[in-house]
């Protein structure tokens, strides 16, 4: 019997991963797996650019509007979900396809996650009371010095991820980063990664030009409604805490949206580091459709 493939669209914020997807799940009559870590929260749409209603009718989605932002929701939760589901889903499809920019949750997928330790919840919760009073900041630098390595890769703005990075290391002695270098698990699946991106000034441009798309789509008023929400690791992410702070009166509403553009910069700029630290990745255009369903053809020729 043939085996089953899972092609991995990967490639930074904005770039038109979405899009090539939904071609993809047309042209091989098959369903999406979410792999963008923000994107499974129902209470954020329109700061997270979570595909509209036509591009989920366009083809069957899955994790996207999956749980609730007061859900904690990790890596290793995903690798097992997504996983029950693949082996569900690979029982009518011979192809499936995966989309995203989190490149923790497509690793977890492909590779898979070794055992995590026991987290010492009283140094949790004093992290996040450090972070409740000091911000983001000694967080980053306890962390950067602590296991650069994980630093590294982390969404900085993001202090979900790094609190989990310094719970681990300060519970256990080990690197969270030691953690994500795991043994290769095998997979019942073959996979095929595509990564796009193009020039840098165009996909900033791309990136400018969404965020102020976003405005004009209502974000001020999503985040305002989340407001009382705001304590919760799901929304202290780009353009959610930026708003946030404007509405604290904290900045002005074009420094924030500012803020948000530049900040949507440097994680593009982080997704690329890390994916291309990938040698499995081939890299295309977003429009070079005809060329990457080429490509993905002759790997399940061979």
């Amino acid at each position: 019997m043939p085996q089953k493939t899972l092609i991995v669209v990967v490639g930074p914020t904005a770039i038109g991963k979405t899009a090539l997807a939904i071609k993809l799940a047309q042209f091989y009559d098959t369903e999406i797996i979410s792999a963008d870590s923000r994107q499974f929260f129902k209470e954020m749409a329109i700061g997270t650019a979570k595909p509209s209603a036509e591009e989920l009718a366009a083809a069957p989605h899955h994790f996207i509007n999956s749980h609730h932002i007061t859900q904690l929701f990790s890596t290793g939760d995903f690798e097992v979900e997504a996983l029950q589901l693949m082996d569900m889903l690979f029982s009518e499809k011979e192809v499936l396809i995966m989309v995203g920019g989190s490149g923790l949750y497509i690793n977890a997928i492909c590779n898979g996650l070794d055992e995590l330790p026991e987290i010492d919840l009283g140094i949790r919760e004093k992290l996040n009371q450090q972070f409740e009073l000091e911000g983001i900041a000694p967080i980053r630098q306890q962390l950067a010095t602590l296991d650069p390595e994980y630093f590294a890769k982390v969404d900085q703005s993001n202090p979900q991820r790094m609190i989990r990075g310094l719970e681990v290391i300060l519970s256990s002695g080990k690197k969270l980063s030691s953690f994500l270098t795991a043994h290769k698990k095998e997979r019942p699946f073959h996979i095929i990664k595509i990564g796009l991106n193009t020039d840098r000034a165009k996909l900033y441009e791309q990136i400018n030009l969404r965020v102020d798309l976003m405005m004009q789509q209502g974000l001020l008023a999503e985040v305002k409604s989340l407001e009382d929400h705001k304590h919760y690791n799901a929304l202290n992410t780009v353009g959610y805490s930026e708003l946030f702070d404007f509405l604290a009166g904290q900045t002005t509403l074009e420094h924030a949206i500012e803020k948000i553009k530049q900040n949507t910069r440097r994680f593009a700029k982080r997704q690329l580091t890390w994916f291309r630290k990938d040698t499995e990745i081939q890299w295309f255009e977003p429009n070079e459709t005809e060329a990457i369903i080429k490509y993905i053809n002759q790997q399940i020729a061979h």
